[in-house]
């Protein structure tokens, strides 16, 4: 383990590991969702009761809105629908549980809802879809809105019936840039704070890879002495955190 300064040197890789899949699923997005079809939101901040609810994408079309979660992750992933958590397995058999995505992407879904619940969507509009990119492999059977790559805009495109009218996509668009709070350092680091103050477990899990944050104390240079939160995932994650005094 290298001290602690070496560490917050680096500690702005991990954020760019998270947002290199958000670009990934853009870029693919791009391609293969026309913006003529599928009006593209990436990175929404939206406020809710409790707190906020950060969505990496939203894909808005008359064929239903589409919310998608990315995971920049390597490895064998292994889950299923009701489990609380997935496990990660890497090469030699080592082993990371992280929070179940679906279970995530859920609360987003519900976010999303309630900033359109004066338009009056039918029910089933607003769907989730979660996509892995990066080098994973899932071992088990995943649910068919559970997808590696291009695989998730491929599922979007297999909705083909009409369920929104232009003038409601034309609306959910309009709620949706109306309410989304301001895409900025400030907003993210707000976020983190919210969903640690709604669950104190989330307190100890890494907020840009989903695993577990293990309080350390540096033994070098500057801040020796001193603690801090760092990923479980090191070096592969270098989420670092500093801890409350």
């Amino acid at each position: 383990m290298k001290g602690m300064g070496r560490l917050l040197g680096s500690a702005l890789k991990a954020p760019i590991k998270g947002k290199i899949g958000e670009t990934l699923v853009q870029a693919g997005a791009a391609v293969m969702l026309p913006s003529s079809v599928y009006r593209q939101f990436h990175d929404v901040t939206l406020p809710t009761e409790g707190g906020t609810a950060q969505l990496d994408h939203v894909f808005v079309s008359v064929f239903g809105v589409f919310v998608v979660e990315t995971k920049n992750m390597s490895g064998w992933i292994f889950g299923s629908e009701q489990d609380r958590n997935w496990t990660q397995v890497f090469p030699g058999g080592r082993k990371v549980r992280f929070p179940n995505p679906l279970r995530q992407n859920h609360g987003h879904v519900r976010a999303l809802e309630d900033v359109m619940a004066g338009i009056g969507l039918p029910r089933g509009t607003v769907k989730s879809v979660v996509v892995f990119v990066g080098d994973a492999e899932f071992k088990r059977k995943m649910p068919e809105n559970v997808t590696v790559g291009a695989g998730g805009a491929q599922h979007i495109r297999s909705f083909k019936a009409h369920v929104l009218s232009e003038t409601q996509v034309a609306e959910v668009c309009e709620a949706i840039e109306s309410k989304r709070m301001e895409r900025s350092w400030e907003t993210n680091r707000r976020h983190v704070r919210n969903v640690r103050r709604e669950d104190p477990q989330a307190a100890r899990h890494c907020p840009r890879c989903g695993r577990k944050m293990v309080l350390r104390t540096a033994r070098k240079g500057q801040s020796a002495g001193k603690q801090f939160w760092g990923c479980e995932g090191f070096p592969a994650c270098r989420m670092v955190e500093q801890a409350q005094s």
